[in-house]
């Protein structure tokens, strides 16, 4: 009888889990989906300054952040498997609570992403109402789901939008203040901390956005994600194919996540590289934004935000070649060597992707 309890007790709680988890990947997954157009061609715009198709891009790219908290309350219902309605019901009450949308004399207006630990929080709250009511409405449905849930999480995601948009700024300026009062040390754990986020479960582009990680700290975190994607890849590449090796960091390195956290080894040749270019990083004053910290070298949007952040001389180049490029290949084939070739504590095999 205590034996089935248990069982009971811990499928409850893995159930409960990996709810969490499909919660915070589906508003991670909305970030990514509506800010990555912005972060691939702000870059670029400055360039064609006056032309009429770039300022469209521009408007374009600009308002889909806006449409940030819509997109991920409809991915999360989208990763939970729910029907159209339920997505949608859960879309609006994260939308009209995200503080996107502030009333004017004219009417609305519409700008920014919102805040997205509010965000997080009344996708938590529709879901819930979602699941609770999506088998009692019968006929009805249709009419009242997408009210009842606009109402009872959106009002809640309301009343909470002031204090956790406090929150969410005195987070990031407390990570500022330790930044600035020891940067050093404070860049080589942003840089190990962002390097185990992502891998895991939990998205690094969410935290970063949350915490309004900028500055050295959000270049400290692109460094350690940087370098862990390398070194994942280095390790892997004996037994992984080229598309998958090259995945790590094109790509992600959350690829590697079912293997890191069925064999936490892994996570130290990782975590010593991310501290060690965390710390570089910080020392060459590299910097990025809020949205760049949980990327790293994907997509170019870390070093390219690196290099915009920067005052575009030579040696900026050549710093941010230096943390995105040279010495994360260098520290990974070194980590590689160690751990592998040397001491043999890790396998290439405790690597190998399972593509399909």
């Amino acid at each position: 009888m205590t034996t089935q309890k248990t069982m009971t007790n811990t499928t409850s709680w893995q159930t409960i889990k990996k709810f969490i988890i499909n919660v915070l990947n589906g508003t991670s997954l909305g970030i990514v989906i509506t800010l990555i157009p912005s972060a691939l061609v702000n870059q670029l715009l400055p360039l064609f300054s006056g032309n009429a198709f770039a300022q469209q891009i521009g408007f374009m790219t600009t308002l889909s952040q806006c449409a940030l908290p819509i997109v991920s309350g409809f991915a999360v219902g989208q990763i939970l498997k729910l029907s159209t309605i339920d997505a949608g019901s859960i879309a609006l009450a994260t939308f009209v609570s995200a503080g996107v949308v502030t009333p004017s004399p004219k009417g609305m207006t519409i700008a920014g992403t919102g805040v997205i630990l509010n965000i997080i929080l009344v996708a938590f709250l529709s879901t819930i109402i979602v699941q609770l009511t999506k088998q009692r409405l019968g006929h009805l449905k249709m009419l009242l789901q997408p009210l009842l849930t606009l109402i009872i999480a959106g009002g809640i995601g309301l009343a909470t939008l002031e204090p956790l948009r406090n929150v969410q700024t005195y987070v990031g300026e407390l990570v500022a203040y330790a930044t600035d009062l020891t940067p050093i040390l404070m860049g080589a754990l942003l840089g190990m901390i962002f390097a185990f986020l992502i891998v895991s479960p939990l998205s690094s582009v969410g935290i970063g956005m949350a915490i309004g990680l900028a500055g050295v700290g959000s270049g400290a975190a692109n460094a350690g994600i940087t370098v862990a994607s390398f070194t994942l890849a280095a390790m892997g590449s004996s037994v992984n194919p080229l598309g998958g090796t090259l995945a790590h960091f094109v790509g992600s390195p959350k690829i590697q996540m079912a293997n890191m956290l069925t064999k936490p080894k892994l996570f130290i040749p990782t975590s010593i590289g991310a501290g060690i270019m965390g710390a570089i990083a910080t020392l060459l004053n590299i910097k990025g934004t809020a949205f760049s910290a949980g990327f790293g070298f994907s997509g170019l949007i870390g070093p390219l935000t690196a290099y915009s952040q920067s005052d575009k001389s030579i040696l900026a180049i050549i710093f941010v070649l230096l943390v995105f490029v040279i010495l994360p290949v260098l520290l990974a084939l070194l980590l590689k060597y160690i751990f592998i070739q040397h001491f043999g504590w890790i396998k290439a095999e405790d690597l190998k992707l399972t593509l399909q």
